[in-house]
Formats: structure tokens, C-alpha cells, sequence
């Protein structure tokens, strides 16, 4: 095995581990992103609300997928060789 596999083998069960935990806060992850978006754009007086947005929508979709893995139609990540 080379490391590559030695680091995968050990990282399996925490990837797992999170997408269950992911899965289950998914609404309070969102209300949290939601809520450091609002602050963070209060604080730059909304000069950045554009990418604040846009940096939140992507955060949202990523933990879409994460959370969504293993469900039946859900998205699939890639599995890179």
C-alpha cells in the first residue's frame, strides 16, 4: 500500500463520521453560515455582499453534498483513483 492509500484507509471512518454529523445539523449549519454572513457583511458595511453570498451559497451547496452522500438520488461526490 502507498501512502496515499494508508491516508485514505485512516481518513474512511471520519469522512463517514462527519457526513452523519452533517446530516443530522444540516438546518443549524445553515442558520449558523446564515448568521456569520449577516455579521460579516454588517462589519465591511456591505461592500462585499456580493461575495459574501456567493462564498455562502457555495459553503451550503458543499454541505449539501456531504450530508447528502449516501442518499438514495442525492449527489454523488467523485471518487478520485
Amino acid at each position: 500500500m502507498g501512502l496515499l492509500d494508508n491516508l485514505k484507509a485512516k481518513l474512511a471512518p471520519a469522512k463517514d463520521k462527519v457526513g452523519a454529523l452533517a446530516q443530522q445539523h444540516e438546518g443549524k449549519i445553515g442558520e449558523g453560515l446564515d448568521k456569520v454572513a449577516k455579521a460579516v457583511d454588517s462589519k465591511t458595511k456591505g461592500k462585499y455582499s456580493g461575495q459574501i453570498t456567493n462564498g455562502t451559497g457555495k459553503a451550503k451547496d458543499a454541505l449539501g453534498k456531504v450530508a447528502h452522500k449516501d442518499s438514495p438520488g442525492g449527489p454523488t461526490l467523485p471518487v478520485t483513483p
